[in-house]
């Protein structure tokens, strides 16, 4: 098998036929088509083939262009891939080759900063003892990988640490040689990158809901008005005989089979094939405003906000539940080193971030060591004098640290230490060990060197027993200098507290008080323990190990029996605690969300204490919150829940019923799996709409089980970014994302389908109401271009304006009144009722269109006298009715007029009016006469002053009762929205955004001049503000305090004011 690589769908010649299939399955898409096919046949079409095929190739186009520009750029990557060159061993000598040529069994080289060609098992590098460093691939779904390789005789085992997979990076490595064992599609990253389960928002599955009943809905319209044919050919049908034959053979019950048919192609409009097309633009566009939001940009880290779904904006603006990480989500995920409890004695001293620059406290001077981190703070000598005077259990503490990790080390400079950490945790730990004289220097798969108090000391590393999220532990067994083998563990007090030995009963009492008080204060603790161990039963236990090691079958088993065994009967040494710190914005951001009545559940791996210290912290916990308790057994509450898991499935149910009558949820002691299952519980159970939110590899299950992922771009790699659908920088983002961008999502989608489906039914029920008129021959009201433009040019780009520039308030007053969210969770603004009340709303509208052009025009003459009762007046009449009604319609539904907006709805009226005149003129007629018979039609029909007046009342019938039924609602009951709206409009007057600012260099003041440009006062003043310290705010609840002085333009007077501004 070769290396190459293939993620496109399609090719050159496959392109047209298999995209035609795929948008072909789509209902809408059939349907049209089948339409098309109908209007082949003359005995049942009524309109020309162009009115469906025009739109449908239309739709197909723009969906097509869009598929294969995505294809396109899936060939562009696969092609940049499989033509990147790698050295490969071949007849003795090293040659350049495309990756897609490389073939498994092939050795190849690497060199540094080169990406991983295959999956290869690693035969030699430039580093001591054939060491590889690697950065992993963003992919946390690698199954693990079990193998065996036999030399000589001698077999050993493989696993993922002997192998480099594919799309790793070659990190601090001169050079490498690997055997490929698998290649292109084969390699464990390809064989984990299936298809992502594809989300689909609470609006679309009523779109389709929808659409099936208006399929429904048009087949009874068809067979009702294939009935009235029926009757009316029954009575009245031979009276026309004479000028209109009957084919030989017909009658009233095949006239009235092809008029139900005939009557499916006119009426076709009510399913709108188009719909689809303009949700996806609608979601792109609003997309945009997401990936462009400055106020979402992340400067520390230039990182900006990311749609990586464009298909989910307006669920958004539904969420009822949020599943929060904690550690890298809440907190900054930045550890520090800040207490501990060694041998039953408590060291170091607490501040917390808020209050640590009222308490200025001298740092412990660590210049004793020529290897201590400068940047490491702690503020008790008392530890330092310990272990320095030569404390057994403080050095045998430190060393444990120093030795229990899997931290790289990099030493650029001589005495410059830098260490790569898998988690911050560990790089604190073993920071602190170093600053405390235990430096960890460096390591080969065979020994730990450290320094301690100054001496060089080699460990040989007999075995490393990983941490995994089921073991919450891990553990190193090495042999010191003196022969002596020992096992160090470190991990969760619940775990290592069931393997201590029964002599530590006492001490881990008093190690049980300081972690509860650590935990209070909101640290995150690990427990420390040793184990000395006979070199016989050492000698047994890693013969067992090795035979597990290389186990094809239950190798994992096998190997967790052994760990089990052999950390038993441990000796307590103490016990770490480490500070991460709450991101900025996070107490608010959590508080303006609780306004939204979004509930917010925090599911996190740390202790009870710790995650109640976070509770209140984060505001989720609040004093006024009396009723905050632990699930135990059957315990209820209406206000807040702390729930420890590890629950059994027949109290899920319980569970459940419980916390959702909580205002706040915190889950502590969770698994990542426990996550991804608290989210699926919510979501099946209470039929919400939720999101997870995370930064790391444990929160990919989470965020891929909620309806959205939100992914943080924190210290722990890009996994949780890579997985989620959008992404920022921090937590405290998210509530513009969800108050003002989801909010405005959810507002424009709504509106878009209610004022589509107003238009396509009005527009369809005229020609409804024009069957009893025309005998119930399928005859159309309006000219048959017309039809075909109508969606298409005349409609089409006002009602992407509204959807995409509409907003009810400005983002401001979207933070300020947090409640206009609430609108949204209960899904009020669109709904099967709501959509009954736009049917309802457009029979009216269509009556209106249809009766008074019709009355105006029966028995009526122009100003010369002559007849202008004609077929071809009454459509263009009937028609131009129609486009004025629904353009006025629209600018009745828009909120927030931009030039966009304007230029869409006037430029649209004017096509209407330029195609009309255009079509109907007689130079058209002359030269395509069959295709533009309605010549002077336009001319001699809009010159009537009684037309204009009938175009005037039908308008104003349509547009009143909407304008009056909309002022009583208002004044009756308004709703949220529109009180916000007259409190905005009543503060508009006070717009601090247009004042207008200067400063003045030598007085360093700040001048604002009222009233601001183009707003009307009695009096203007002169506001000279006093230099002001303003903060760098991140969140709306931050303020500015101004003082100033005032100058009235007549008399001249000083007044001290203080200004309190707010700050959006």
């Amino acid at each position: 098998l070769n290396n190459a690589i293939k993620t496109s769908k399609y090719n050159i010649f496959t392109f047209l036929p298999l995209n035609l299939f795929e948008q072909f399955r789509r209902l809408a898409n059939a349907y049209f088509l089948f339409l098309f096919c109908l209007q082949l046949i003359p005995q049942i079409s009524s309109l020309s083939w162009f009115t469906t095929m025009v739109p449908l190739i239309l739709v197909l186009a723009i969906t097509a262009v869009k598929d294969a520009s995505d294809d396109i750029n899936r060939h562009n990557s696969d092609k940049q891939v499989n033509n990147r060159k790698v050295e490969v061993l071949l007849d003795g000598e090293l040659r350049n080759e495309k990756w897609m040529t490389v073939q498994v069994g092939d050795i190849i080289k690497l060199e540094n900063n080169q990406f991983v060609t295959a999956d290869l098992l690693l035969l030699s590098s430039s580093e001591p003892l054939n060491l590889v460093y690697v950065e992993t691939p963003p992919n946390n779904r690698l199954d693990k990988f079990k193998g065996a390789l036999t030399v000589n005789q001698n077999t050993f085992s493989l696993d993922n640490d002997k192998l480099l997979l594919r799309g790793c990076t070659l990190r601090n490595t001169e050079w490498c040689f690997g055997l490929v064992i698998f290649g292109g599609p084969d390699t464990k990253l390809m064989q984990n990158s299936g298809k992502t389960t594809f989300k689909r928002t609470s609006i679309d599955h009523l779109m389709n809901v929808l659409v099936l009943s208006i399929f429904g809905f048009l087949a009874s319209m068809c067979s009702a008005l294939a009935i009235g044919n029926a009757v009316w050919e029954v009575k009245d049908g031979s009276t026309f005989t004479v000028f209109l034959p009957r084919e030989k053979g017909a009658n009233a019950a095949l006239t009235s089979f092809l008029t139900f048919w005939s009557y499916v192609i006119v009426l076709n409009t009510v399913v709108p094939i188009s719909l689809y097309v303009s949700v996806e633009i609608i979601r792109l566009g609003n997309s945009f405003f997401i990936n462009w939001d400055r106020k979402m940009y992340y400067p520390k880290n230039d990182t900006p906000a990311q749609a990586r779904t464009t298909t989910l904006n307006e669920e958004l603006g539904q969420i009822k539940y949020i599943f929060s990480d904690k550690t890298g989500t809440l907190t900054q995920n930045i550890m520090a080193f800040n207490k501990c409890s060694i041998n039953g004695k408590a060291y170091g001293k607490y501040f917390s971030c808020i209050f640590s620059f009222l308490q200025k406290t001298q740092r412990v001077d660590f210049s004793w060591n020529q290897l201590a981190d400068p940047k490491f703070i702690f503020h008790d000598f008392s530890l330092v004098e310990t272990v320095r005077e030569g404390n057994q259990e403080a050095n045998a503490f430190f060393r444990l640290l120093a030795l229990c990790h899997t931290v790289m080390p990099e030493e650029k400079k001589e005495g410059e230490l830098f260490y790569q950490a898998q988690s911050p945790d560990e790089g604190a730990l073993v920071t602190a060990a170093r600053n405390f004289g235990f430096v960890f220097r460096s390591r080969t798969p065979e020994t730990i060197t450290v320094v301690e108090m100054g001496q060089h000391v080699t460990y040989e590393l007999l075995a490393v027993l990983d941490f995994n999220n089921v073991r919450k532990r891990m553990s190193v067994i090495v042999r010191g200098p003196d022969g002596k083998i020992t096992l160090y563990c470190k991990g969760a007090d619940t775990i290592l507290y069931e393997r201590l030995e029964s002599s530590c009963a006492k001490l881990m009492n008093i190690t049980t008080r300081h972690l509860n008080e650590y935990a209070g204060d909101g640290l995150r603790t690990l427990v420390l323990a040793y184990k000395d161990l006979d070199e016989r039963y050492m000698k047994e236990w890693k013969q067992r190990h090795h035979l597990a090691s290389i186990a094809m079958d239950g190798r994992e088993e096998q190997l967790d029996e052994l760990y089990e065994e052999i950390e038993k009967d441990l000796v307590l040494l103490g016990a770490t605690a480490v500070e991460d710190k709450l991101q900025d914005g996070v107490p608010q951001t959590i508080e303006q969300l609780a306004k939204a009545d979004i509930k917010i559940w925090v599911l996190t791996g740390d202790k009870q204490e710790t995650a109640e210290n976070i509770g209140y912290s984060c505001n989720m916990l609040r004093e006024e919150m009396k009723e905050i308790f632990v699930v135990q057994r059957n315990r209820l509450s209406s206000r807040a829940v702390l729930a420890c898991f590890g629950w059994r499935r027949k109290r899920l149910c319980r569970m459940r019923q419980t916390a959702c009558m909580c205002q706040t949820v915190i889950c502590c002691r969770v698994t990542p799996l426990q996550k991804a299952q608290v989210v699926q519980l919510v979501k099946k159970y209470k039929q919400a709409i939720t999101l997870a939110i995370g930064d790391g590899a444990n929160d990919v299950s989470m965020i891929k089980a909620a309806h959205i992922g939100v992914g943080i771009s924190g210290q722990e790699g890009m996994q949780a970014v890579l997985s989620s659908d959008f992404s920022f920088g921090q937590f405290r983002y998210l509530q513009r994302l969800l108050l003002v961008h989801g909010r405005w999502s959810y507002l424009r989608m709504c509106k878009f389908l209610q004022y589509f489906f107003y238009k396509n039914f009005t527009f369809t029920f005229v020609h409804f109401w024009y069957a009893f008129f025309c005998g119930f021959s399928a005859q159309t009201v309006y000219d048959e271009w017309f039809i075909t433009l109508y969606n298409l040019v005349y409609t089409a780009l006002p009602v992407l304006g509204l959807s995409i520039f509409d907003q009810d308030v400005n983002d401001r007053w979207s933070f300020q009144y947090p409640q206009l969210y609430a609108p949204g969770q209960l899904n009020q603004y669109f709904n099967k009722k709501a959509f009954v009340r736009c049917m309802m709303h457009s029979c009216y509208s269509s009556i209106i269109l249809f009766f008074i052009p019709w009355a105006a025009m029966y028995d009526t003459v122009r100003d010369d006298g002559k007849d202008i009762a004609d077929y071809q007046s009454f459509a263009l009449l009937a028609q131009t009715c129609l486009i004025i009604v629904v353009s006025a319609q629209l600018c009745l539904d828009t909120h927030y007029w931009t030039a966009v907006n304007q230029f869409f709805v006037w430029g649209s009226l004017a096509a209407y009016f330029a195609v009309t005149f255009t079509m109907y003129s007689n130079g058209m007629f002359l030269i395509f006469t069959s295709i533009f018979p309605f010549i002077g039609t336009a001319r001699n029909s809009l010159n009537q002053p009684n037309v204009w007046l009938t175009i005037l009342l039908a308008s104003l019938l349509c547009i009143l009762p909407v304008v009056a039924f909309r002022f009583i609602v208002i004044q009756l009951r308004p709703t949220i929205n529109d009180k916000v709206r007259e409190n905005m409009r009543k503060n508009q007057s006070i717009d601090w955004a247009f004042l207008n600012c200067c400063r003045s260099p030598a007085h360093n003041q700040g001048f604002f001049k009222f009233p601001p440009s183009g707003r009307s006062a009695e009096r203007s003043f002169l506001l000279t503000c006093h230099p002001v310290r303003q903060e760098d705010t991140h969140s709306n609840e931050k303020y500015m305090h101004v003082h100033a002085h005032a100058e009235t333009d007549g008399n001249t007077h000083t007044v001290c004011l203080y200004i309190h501004t707010h700050i959006a």
